[in-house]
């Protein structure tokens, strides 16, 4: 995403704020604990005062868990699963860059750990504070990673749709409406 240039705007507009920044561009598909904990260890030493991701899923879901890792003495390794990350975090802003994982608006992270497992932290601190949606941001995307974004969409209509846990009328509408507009 940075090397395409797609961050340059938001750079611009930090700089004219006279806002300091350092940009993380060592971010993997399928957010790796190893990168997730080096990001999180660059945040502690130099003292950020936030975290601000442009990116796709796995750009988000990294930031999500740096600004926790950033702010608590907690170890990745302790707070997979359910409602274990309980400390602070930074301030968090989301800009997503693909159209599909919905991370800029969730309470998941999911990482790939060193074993090759993917394991999920779920808390509502990872919610961010704002998520900005500039569809514009997607245009400059590959035809492949477009086609790609779009199936993650599909996949999560048909999950939210088929899935027993939660289910109700509304979830049930919604899925639907996705899958229309998808196709």
């Amino acid at each position: 995403v940075w090397a395409a240039g797609l961050t340059r705007n938001a750079e611009a507009a930090i700089a004219e704020a006279g806002i300091a920044l350092t940009v993380f561009d060592g971010v993997l598909a399928d957010a790796p604990s190893h990168v997730i904990e080096a990001a999180a260890e660059i945040c502690r030493e130099r003292g950020f005062d936030a975290v601000v991701a442009i990116g796709g899923g796995s750009a988000l879901d990294t930031a999500k868990l740096v600004a926790y890792l950033a702010k608590t003495p907690d170890r990745l390794d302790d707070i997979y699963g359910i409602d274990l990350a309980t400390g602070d975090r930074l301030p968090l802003l989301l800009v997503p860059t693909t159209a599909g994982t919905g991370s800029e608006v969730t309470p998941v992270s999911i990482v790939k750990t060193l074993n090759n497992e993917k394991k999920a932290v779920i808390s509502p601190l990872l919610i961010p504070d704002w998520a900005i949606l500039d569809p514009e941001l997607t245009l400059g995307l590959p035809p492949h990673l477009t086609a790609q974004t779009g199936t993650d969409a599909i996949v999560h209509a048909i999950e939210a749709y088929t899935g027993k846990i939660k289910k109700n009328p509304t979830s049930d509408w919604l899925a639907l409406k996705a899958l229309a507009l998808l196709s």
